[in-house]
C-alpha cells in the first residue's frame, strides 16, 4: 500500500514535538490534504489535540505495548483514505524502555513503518553546533532514516539561514523550515502535561498554528519527505476482530473534562465487539444513560473533585448500578472515582461514590511512570485466570486503604520485574490504575461486551416485561 508518512522527532524531551507536529497537521489541513495523525507510545493528550486539529481521530502506536505487526495493522487501516500520515514521536527520538536497545521508542517505531524522520530541534541558542547534533542523531543508527530537520524556537530569518546553511554543508539532511517563538501558540500544561483539548474548546489555537508554519516552513518539502517512505504492507498479526458483531449492548463510556483518557482502538474494538457507546458526564450528567456497562477512562478527577462530590444524583447511580450486579472498568481516574475519597493537592478531601474502603491521596512528588503488563489472577470482567495485556500507569496519586481490598490481576513492568497487584474488584466490577490498550489482548474488548450481554439478559425479565434495574426500560 502506498502510504506517504513521517515521524515527527526530537532530541529531546521539551522540544517543541506536538507544537511542530499540530502545526504542520493543521497547515497540511488548510492545504487541503487528508491528514492522518498518530502518536507513539501511551499518551491521551497529544491525540486528543490531533484530532482538533485535523477532524481525524487520532490514533496510539507502541512497539512495546502491541508490536511490529499490530502497529502496521492499525497504521495501514487509519491511513488507507489519507494523503499523507504525521506519527508525532515521544521523548528523544532513540528513547525508549530501554537504555541500551531501540524497544519502544519512536525510532524503533519509524522502523516498523518504513517511515523517514523529520527531527526537531531547539535552534534558539546554537548555529554550527546543529550540524554536529543534526549529524549525530542522523548516523547514530544506519538501519533509521532521519531524513530531514525543522527547527524550533528560532526568531528571526537570519538566525535560521545560519543553521540551515550548517546542517546542509555537513549532512545529506533537508532542513524545511522553522518555528518562531510565540506565547499564543502555547499550551498550558499541568502535573500530567499538557492541558487536555477538550479543556482547550473551540478557538484559533491550531488555525494560528497552521498560519505560522504556512509561513516560515515549506510544507512542500515536508510532504516530499513523506512521499519517501514508499510501499508498506501488512505484517501476519492476530486477528482483532475488526468484523462489526450484531449491536446488542450498550456500553456508556465516561467523557468530559474529568474523564477523558482513551484509546481510540480501545472503543472501536468494543463497537465491533457488538457494543453501542454512548457517552455521558460524571460531572454535569443527573442520570445514568441506558447502559449494560459504564466504562470510566481516566483523566483528571483530582481537578474537578468538588463538582464530582457535589453530582450526589450521579454517584448514586453509580454507585446503585453496581450494587445491582451491573459491570463497570475503570481505569486510573476512573478507578479515583470509585474509591470514598479523592484528596487533591491542597489536602481538600472530596466525597466519591465509594465502591472501595480507599481514598485515592494526590502526592507531589510521587509520580508513579511506566510501561506495565498484567495478568488476570481472579475471575472478572476482562477475563479469566491467566490473560495478559499491556498497558502503562501515569499518576500522581496513591490509594489509602480504609478497609480490605480485593485485586484481580498481578503487574509487571516493561522488565518483567513484579510491581504488587492491580485491578481492584468488587461484584462485576474491576477498576485499574493501569490503562490498558485493548489491542495488545483483543479478548478483553469481546470478554467486556460479553459479560455486559450477560448481565443485560439477567437483569430483564422477559415473563413480565420490566427491567429490574436503573439505566434499563422498563415495560
Amino acid at each position: 500500500m502506498d502510504a506517504p508518512r513521517l515521524v515527527i522527532a526530537g532530541t529531546s524531551s521539551g522540544v517543541g514535538k506536538t507544537t511542530v507536529t499540530l502545526a504542520l497537521l493543521a497547515a497540511l489541513t488548510r492545504r487541503g490534504r487528508t491528514v492522518q495523525p498518530f502518536k507513539a507510545g501511551p499518551d491521551f493528550i497529544d491525540p486528543g489535540h490531533h484530532t482538533a486539529a485535523t477532524g481525524r481521530a487520532s490514533r496510539n502506536l507502541d512497539g512495546w505495548m502491541l508490536g511490529a505487526a499490530v502497529n502496521r495493522d492499525i497504521f495501514l487501516r487509519a491511513a488507507a483514505d489519507a494523503d499523507l500520515s504525521i506519527i508525532e514521536g515521544m521523548m528523544g527520538l532513540f528513547d525508549g524502555s530501554s537504555p541500551v536497545s531501540e524497544a519502544g521508542s519512536t525510532a524503533e517505531l519509524a522502523k516498523q513503518l518504513g517511515a523517514p524522520v523529520l527531527l526537531v530541534i531547539d535552534g534558539s541558542a546554537m548555529a554550527r553546533s546543529a550540524a554536529a547534533m543534526a549529524s549525530g542523531y542522523a548516523r547514530f543508527d544506519p538501519k533509521l532514516r532521519v531524513a530531514g530537520v525543522l527547527f524550533n524556537q528560532v526568531g528571526a530569518e537570519g538566525h535560521f539561514r545560519l543553521l540551515k546553511e550548517a546542517v546542509e554543508a555537513e549532512t545529506n539532511l533537508t532542513v524545511v523550515g522553522y518555528l518562531k517563538p510565540d506565547p499564543a501558540l502555547a499550551i498550558g500544561d499541568r502535573h500530567l502535561g499538557l492541558r487536555t483539548a477538550i479543556e482547550q474548546g473551540p478557538g484559533d489555537l491550531y488555525e494560528k498554528l497552521g498560519k505560522a508554519a504556512t509561513e516560515t516552513v515549506d510544507l512542500g518539502l515536508v510532504e516530499a519527505l513523506a512521499r519517501m517512505a514508499g510501499e508498506l504492507d501488512p505484517l501476519p498479526a492476530p486477528p482483532l476482530s475488526r468484523g462489526r458483531a450484531g449491536v446488542g449492548v450498550r456500553i456508556a463510556v465516561a467523557y468530559d473534562p474529568a474523564f477523558c483518557f482513551y484509546y481510540q482502538e480501545n472503543l472501536e474494538l468494543l463497537e465491533t465487539a457488538g457494543a453501542q457507546l454512548v457517552k455521558f458526564s460524571p460531572l454535569q450528567d443527573k442520570a445514568l444513560p441506558q447502559a449494560d456497562l459504564l466504562y470510566l477512562g481516566g483523566g483528571y478527577p483530582e481537578l474537578y473533585g468538588e463538582a464530582l462530590a457535589g453530582n450526589e444524583s450521579m454517584k448514586k447511580a453509580v454507585k446503585a448500578f453496581a450494587d445491582s450486579g451491573g459491570p463497570i472498568y475503570a481505569e486510573c481516574g476512573g478507578m479515583m472515582y470509585l474509591t470514598q475519597a479523592i484528596k487533591d493537592f491542597e489536602g481538600r478531601s472530596h466525597e466519591m461514590v465509594g465502591l472501595f474502603p480507599a481514598e485515592a491521596v494526590m502526592r507531589k512528588p510521587g509520580l508513579t511512570l511506566g510501561y506495565r503488563e498484567i495478568e488476570i489472577t481472579s475471575p472478572c470482567v476482562l477475563g479469566q485466570p491467566g490473560t495478559k495485556a499491556r498497558g502503562h500507569e501515569f499518576h500522581y496519586s496513591s490509594l489509602v486503604p480504609h478497609g480490605s481490598l480485593n485485586y484481580a490481576c498481578r503487574l509487571a513492568d516493561a522488565r518483567g520485574q513484579e510491581r504488587g497487584q492491580d485491578g481492584l474488584l468488587a461484584g462485576n466490577v474491576v477498576a485499574l490504575y493501569a490503562h490498558l490498550h485493548f489491542s495488545s489482548q483483543p479478548s478483553l474488548a469481546r470478554t467486556l461486551v460479553a459479560s455486559a450481554r450477560a448481565w443485560s439478559k439477567r437483569s430483564f425479565d422477559p415473563s413480565t416485561g420490566s427491567g429490574l434495574r436503573a439505566g434499563r426500560p422498563t415495560g
